[in-house]
């Protein structure tokens, strides 16, 4: 069973409450920087009890970060899985990974969060969705972006637009390792794996690159393709998952020039409006990650920084005509709490009651199709 709480938490008394114990599997940098810090912050929700990883030295290293106790530890996820001393597991490992340990989760009865991207093809993923049916638990995929106050705000807001003229999609940042070591939690890489572990990984990616680039996708595997996929299953999922919610799914893809590494475009079609979306990586260490969406009369915009250093916050921007020649610029922060915590926050909920989150597996279908689409828009290019 797991242990209830009573207490004063942000000044404010918590009434008992379940404490969901949490087993980690994967002890990398997202692991070191976000989820435990998130869950040490969150002990009156969640407690870390087990922990699974290859490295035996990133297994020491995160033990000592977890607060409440010592977790236990192992290199089988199978073992932690079905360990009556967890009630939620985080998938949080290699991408290759994702859906069998989630699979491993499911039997087990286990309701879990599998970090982005859940799956790239739809094989594995269709997969998981099955597994799901015939399991107590259910898949909540980590899209922490979705979550944040602001860009709920800036949902509602734009549903009540009379008719969209055009969006922007933006994530353009600079070096991920700036962001990650001014974090102040100090992450560490470790390389003890054996090499059969290493050649099994780089199997399981070839065979999910050989599925979806060619036999789903219908395009060239070669090294920049698969680079490509590797972006939009990794930076691009957060964007296109928040650009499908706010307003809703595109027609087609009208272009594309896929210049990674650098900055790529899109521009998507929808029934009576355009949408471009520019994603990639630079020198400048700035995190310029946006969504902004136009009407005749009102712009909504959302604006998040890098959710690596906690507090930054996610602002909504409205500018809305006034009279016949002005205009007022409204900016708006409801809350310093980041997007991890929020998303955790959501993630107890609905493990508590068992309900299917938003960014359910079934959701991250449609993450997969637009995938599909932005790589054969730009195809002649892996040729």
């Amino acid at each position: 069973m797991a242990v209830m709480s009573n207490g004063i938490v942000n000044g404010e008394e918590v009434s008992a409450k379940r404490i969901l114990r949490v087993g980690i599997i994967g002890c990398g940098e997202i692991v070191q920087v976000a989820h435990i810090p998130t869950i040490n912050l969150l002990s009156h929700r969640f407690r870390t009890t087990y922990l699974c990883d290859i490295s035996k030295q990133s297994l020491d290293h995160c033990s000592r970060m977890v607060l409440g106790g010592m977790p236990a530890t192992t290199t089988d996820a199978s073992e932690l899985c079905s360990s009556p001393d967890v009630d939620l597991v985080i998938v949080a490992n290699a991408d290759a990974y994702h859906v069998d340990h989630g699979i491993i989760a499911l039997k087990n009865d286990k309701y879990c969060m599998v970090e982005k991207p859940v799956a790239t093809c739809f094989r594995d993923l269709e997969r998981l969705i099955e597994a799901e049916k015939t399991s107590k638990g259910k898949v909540f995929v980590g899209t922490m972006r979705r979550f944040a106050t602001a860009f709920l705000d800036a949902v509602q807001e734009v549903g009540g637009m009379s008719k969209i003229q055009y969006a922007r999609v933006r994530d353009i940042i600079g070096p991920n390792n700036v962001f990650v070591d001014q974090s102040g939690t100090f992450p560490k890489k470790f390389s003890d794996f054996s090499t059969a572990d290493g050649e099994d990984r780089s199997r399981r990616e070839a065979d999910i690159q050989e599925q979806a680039l060619v036999k789903e996708f219908g395009v060239p595997n070669t090294p920049q393709s698969q680079r490509m996929l590797r972006v939009l299953g990794g930076l691009s999922t957060h964007d296109l998952s928040a650009m499908r919610e706010i307003i809703g799914m595109p027609r087609d893809v009208a272009g594309a020039c896929l210049s990674f590494p650098g900055i790529f475009s899109v521009l998507f079609h929808y029934d009576d409006f355009p949408v471009t979306y520019e994603c990639g990586i630079n020198g400048i260490p700035q995190f310029d990650a946006h969504i902004e969406v136009y009407s005749a009369d009102k712009i909504v915009r959302v604006d998040y920084d890098t959710p690596y250093v906690k507090g930054l916050p996610v602002t909504m921007t409205i500018r809305e005509k006034v009279g016949e020649a002005g205009f007022q610029e409204r900016k708006l922060r409801k809350t310093y709490q980041d997007p991890y915590t929020l998303e955790f926050l959501n993630l107890y909920d609905c493990a508590t009651q068992n309900k299917t989150p938003k960014t359910s597996a079934a959701d991250a279908l449609d993450d997969i199709k637009l995938f599909g689409m932005i790589l054969k828009a730009d195809a002649q290019r892996y040729k």
